[in-house]
């Protein structure tokens, strides 16, 4: 999934560290004994938990807490506790759904560091991305408050003086399913636009982040909306699937990976039910020869590096014209390899732990292929141990480019989900666009050149929901997001967000007299 952050604007801020947090942090000193699942406004141990499952500090690797998975009884208190908060909700107006909405927007900017350190425990990414994320997470109630007072339908004049209008109305209890690598910011995307709307919402985030969002759904509460409106309950695909086979739930959002949203998508067939599937991506990034070296080598950077790789929208088929190719590489190779690793919560940590283990493993398992199959690599790749004996057992790996690539290598052609970039040369504009488009996926897409008018060309000929020309990895609320083809569809963010949270209904009037033919 995405670093979908203003980071270009905070980067000067990056580099300063803060001197009481530079040399020692919080890793490896948080336990958490609290009950993780939420509903009717409090912390409350699942009705029929299952095993509990172990929650990891991918920094340390060591248990930060125990997750009881919420069995089909929880599913349905959540959903029933959500259903009777949804008809205090709904009838409340616009402009009351929204100061509620800046109240929950105020409180986590005053919580934001609390937060963010939790994120950076629970998740692995550093302490400065974190941040980041808390801040768009913020911005995103705030600016579906604004937008909560001025739904509206449409009046239509018809023949004799009659009309008709059209209403907005919510659709209900909504799902939000998260993923793990933007676990507070993923819940902020999903139920600023549905509690904007006047929907409630049921939450399940993933079994390997499922700290941070329980303090949102604290937050709302706080912040006044009726107990119950977002609950949240733990769990894996069986959570998952009571949920989306609830007759009451009336819409599912799901973030995470293609099979899994295959599967979503068929369960909400069978009661249908609207869903927005944000997927996973292999998007391409194209760097043309008139660009701005400099400008191009940082956006490569960010389009690979954020959040150690795990972004889904991530450009990491990176396509460089050969007149460049040897001078894009070195710097790209060169500034790779000064990218601090380590314990994420210190100041000058730029890329933390990876989710897990197995994951780390996958990944590394990608690498190995990839050199099977005549890949170069050029930086990285390799696991890394910090220096720090409590960090030993954390999932930390080299950020890794790989060179000599080819379009039909599994590396160019798989979302690795990690901290690895393919570079891959190209001659002519349309040989890269065509090269460009020749996957599944359609998250994403960027170019950079100098020459406005190519760019333009060739985004408009990209099959891709999110296109960046001279920047990438930058999502701001205003704008949507979402993907083309296998990357799923609907759209969050932006006004377009409001038109997946409600529904329309039309109303006829008529003002004279009815005839019949009969």
């Amino acid at each position: 999934m995405l670093a979908r952050s203003r980071l270009p604007a905070l980067i000067p801020s990056l580099f300063v560290l803060r001197p009481s947090l530079a040399m020692s942090s919080a890793t490896g000193t948080v336990t958490i004994h609290q009950p993780l699942n939420y509903r009717a406004g409090a912390r409350v141990h699942p009705a029929d938990g299952g095993q509990a499952e172990e929650v990891y500090e991918p920094a340390t690797g060591r248990v930060i807490c125990k997750v009881l998975s919420s069995g089909e009884k929880e599913v349905d208190l959540a959903v029933q506790s959500a259903k009777a908060a949804f008809k205090i909700w709904s009838q409340m107006s616009g402009m009351e759904r929204s100061r509620v909405l800046l109240e929950a927007a105020r409180i986590i900017r005053e919580q934001g560091e609390e937060i963010a350190t939790m994120e950076t425990i629970n998740n692995g990414k550093s302490i400065f991305e974190a941040r980041v994320d808390i801040d768009i997470s913020w911005q995103c109630l705030e600016y579906y408050a604004g937008l909560a007072g001025s739904l509206a339908g449409e009046h239509i004049q018809l023949p004799g003086g009659s009309f008709g209008y059209t209403r907005r109305e919510p659709l209900g209890v909504c799902v939000g399913i998260g993923a793990w690598n933007y676990p507070f910011q993923i819940a902020c995307w999903k139920s600023a636009p549905a509690l904007a709307c006047g929907n409630a919402m049921v939450f399940k985030p993933s079994p390997f982040t499922p700290v941070s969002v329980v303090k949102l759904a604290e937050i709302f509460t706080e912040a006044g909306v009726p107990k119950g409106l977002f609950n949240v309950v733990q769990g894996g695909a069986a959570t998952g699937q009571f949920l989306c086979h609830h007759p009451d739930v009336a819409k599912i959002s799901f973030t995470g990976s293609v099979p899994t949203g295959i599967k979503i998508m068929e369960m909400a067939a069978k009661g249908i039910k609207p869903v927005t599937l944000e997927l996973g991506g292999k998007s391409p990034l194209i760097i043309f020869s008139d660009c701005a070296l400099e400008n191009a080598v940082n956006g490569a950077l960010m389009a690979n590096f954020l959040t150690q790789g795990e972004v889904c929208c991530n450009g990491t088929r990176v396509f460089v014209e050969r007149k460049i190719l040897d001078a894009f590489t070195k710097e790209v190779v060169k500034r790779t390899q000064k990218i601090k690793i380590g314990d994420p919560l210190l100041e000058d940590t730029r890329m933390g732990a990876l989710i897990n283990r197995p994951h780390l493993d996958r990944v590394q398992g990608f690498i190995k292929q990839a050199k099977e199959q005549g890949a170069e690599v050029l930086c990285g790749g390799d696991l890394y141990v910090p220096d720090d004996p409590k960090l030993k057992n954390g999932y930390y790996m080299r950020p890794c480019v790989l060179g000599n690539c080819t379009d039909d290598m599994t590396c160019v052609k798989e979302e690795i989900f990690g901290p690895v970039m393919s570079i891959l040369p190209f001659d002519t504009e349309e040989e890269v666009v065509e090269r460009a488009n020749a996957t599944k996926f359609g998250l994403a897409g960027g170019v950079f050149t100098r020459d406005i008018q190519k760019a333009h060309r060739v985004v408009a000929a990209l099959k891709a929901g999110m296109c960046f020309i001279n920047n990438y990895n930058i999502s701001p609320v205003e704008l949507p997001f979402g993907g083309y083809k296998a990357s799923g569809f609907g759209r969050e963010n932006g006004r377009a967000a409001i038109e997946y949270y409600s529904q329309l209904k039309t109303v006829c009037v008529e003002m004279g007299d009815v005839e019949s033919v009969f």
